[in-house]
Order: structure tokens, then C-alpha cells, then sequence
């Protein structure tokens, strides 16, 4: 059943794209304008969507660090045992 939701997903990448993008939108509009910032403890916490660019950044830098530490040794070639 997962796989064919990720292949109905990478079917329509560019539909899933925009419908992410949009969300996120939202969620910043959201922020922006229902959200009281009266409690907030830090300045960073007042500016609109923060958390949102800060959770995207860090997903970019989890992939980047990961595809950076599987290029080191851990992805090997499929024939690494016939030598």
C-alpha cells in the first residue's frame, strides 16, 4: 500500500510540489496573522513563519549531512563483496 502512495506522489511531482509549497504558505499566513506572539520568550519567536523556515533549513541540512556521510563508506558498490 506505501508504495503505490509513493508512486502516486512521484507520478505527480510537480502537483505534490505545489500542493507542499501551498501548505506551507498557509501555515505561515497562519502564523502571521492568528497566532498571539504577546508570550513570546525570544525575539526570534515573533518573527512571522520562523519556525517554519527554521524546521525546512534543518530537514535541507539532515538530507545534506546524510547524502554527505553515505558517500563516505556506508553506500558501497553492489559487487563490494566479489573482490
Amino acid at each position: 500500500m506505501i508504495v503505490k502512495l509513493i508512486d502516486f506522489f512521484r507520478d505527480r511531482l510537480a502537483a505534490t510540489i505545489r500542493v507542499c509549497l501551498a501548505v506551507l504558505v498557509l501555515l505561515v499566513l497562519w502564523d502571521a496573522l492568528l497566532v498571539d506572539k504577546g508570550d513570546a520568550h525570544t525575539l526570534v519567536e515573533r518573527i512571522p513563519g520562523f519556525w517554519a523556515g527554521f524546521g525546512f533549513l534543518a530537514c535541507v541540512l539532515i538530507i545534506i549531512v546524510s547524502k554527505w556521510f553515505g558517500h563516505l563508506g556506508i553506500m558501497t558498490r553492489e559487487d563490494y563483496y566479489d573482490d
